[in-house]
């Protein structure tokens, strides 16, 4: 986010409120961006504050990235099924761990939501949070908040069939829609000349790396499209998905990273070294494109983003999350239809909707029951005893940030 507010003069005198609730890196975010700030001429206002409520008053975008206790309760949804012989890939974005990452996250989300539809009903929720497709799911459903999801998944796919083409990334022109991280690649063609590049790709994939992404690949070759944006990701939704892997997030990698990016920043803030140039760079992310979008009404189209459905993908039920293109502008954010999805592909993603659906009903009325019925039909859990006694393991260490959102 800083490198794309940062990197532009659109904002030129808009108000940006950081929200944390740990002072210390509240002051270092805060002294970071007023670094860059300076740097940039971007013109900003920046405040900073731990009364998130008071953020909220007059606002006109909220860009909403928390998550609770991320690693470590990520870790147990990813390593107390795989106890009771559940396996999976991620255990983020669907199976158990889906469940459990929209018990904790939508009371969270709610929270922001009811403040927000008292302080500053007319703002646009822009999400970045996982479970990206249940977060907005459950603001189509129980809120009137203009809310949109963003993820770079459809980049991702662009990069892996760009890598099999042979061909560089910008070259590749994709449109996808489906759910997030399950999107289906309904074009792909050469930017430059149009031409469709489907038929290269099927040619090209039968002799590539057969280590590269090798589920999405058996999926292309059955389907006839490409879906989701790697492995990992897309087998979340597959009850195979296991087969091209089951070593889960790299927690401890994530946490060095990150430790790793806040000495650097120290670092740069004390004088002790250079700011990377990179840090001023646009990131390729599209929060602040939307945002200069509908502020000087440039009726700008993003490439995906997660929306409620209603009827714009019209072979998935209307109550669903979906992810498709979208054109910003003054009136807000609206959908692009790609008309229906293959049929196949459609009947697949339906069971993910209907899952994703009992799970946001379990969320927000705090039902254990609601969220084994949510268990018992997601096609990762294969079996009921499993399904209970890990239910009944993550109820108890979720327990404090379970609770009823109406």
């Amino acid at each position: 986010m800083y490198r794309d507010l940062f990197s532009t003069r659109d904002l030129a005198g808009s108000s940006l409120v950081l929200v944390g609730r740990n002072a210390e890196r509240l002051r270092r975010s805060e002294g970071l961006a007023r670094l860059l700030n300076e740097k940039s001429g971007a013109g900003l206002k920046i405040e900073a504050t731990t009364d998130w409520r008071a953020a909220l008053d007059g606002a006109e975008f909220v860009v909403h990235s928390t998550a609770i206790d991320r690693n470590r309760l990520w870790r147990l949804d990813f390593e107390v099924p795989r106890k009771f012989g559940i396996r999976h890939t991620l255990g983020e974005n669907g199976g158990p761990g889906g469940l459990f990452f929209t018990l904790r996250t939508l009371p969270v989300v709610f929270d922001f939501v009811r403040e927000m539809e008292l302080r500053c009903p007319r703002a646009l929720f822009i999400n970045f949070s996982n479970p990206e497709s249940r977060i907005v799911l459950a603001l189509g459903r129980y809120s009137r908040l203009r809310s949109l999801g963003l993820c770079h998944g459809i980049f991702l796919a662009r990069g892996h069939v760009a890598t099999i083409l042979g061909l560089p990334e910008d070259r590749v022109d994709v449109w996808g829609a489906g759910l997030n991280h399950f999107q289906c690649l309904m074009q792909i063609r050469d930017r430059t000349t149009g031409a469709d590049l489907y038929p290269l790709l099927r040619e090209k994939e039968q002799s590539f790396n057969p280590s590269y992404e090798p589920l999405t690949r058996k999926l292309f070759r059955a389907f006839g499209y490409w879906l989701g944006c790697g492995d990992g990701h897309v087998g979340e939704y597959f009850s195979f998905g296991w087969e091209a892997g089951e070593g889960g997030y790299n927690f401890d990698w994530d946490e060095g990273e990150r430790a790793k990016l806040v000495r650097q920043i120290d670092s740069v803030l004390a004088g002790r070294e250079e700011m990377p140039s990179w840090w001023s760079m646009p990131s390729g992310e599209r929060a602040v494109t939307i945002i200069s979008a509908v502020l000087h009404n440039r009726k700008q189209l993003i490439e995906s983003a997660v929306v409620y459905n209603g009827q714009v993908i019209p072979n998935l039920p209307e109550s669903a999350a979906v992810e498709v293109p979208a054109m910003a502008d003054m009136a807000g954010v609206h959908p692009v239809s790609l008309g229906p999805l293959p049929d196949a592909v459609a009947k697949s993603m339906a069971v993910q909707v209907n899952v994703q659906q009992l799970a946001v009903e379990a969320a927000m009325h705090a039902s254990k029951e609601l969220a084994l019925q949510a268990l018992l039909i997601d096609p990762v859990v294969n079996s009921e005893i499993a399904a209970r006694e890990l239910l009944n393991e993550l109820w108890e260490v979720n327990r404090p940030y379970i609770r009823k959102c109406l």
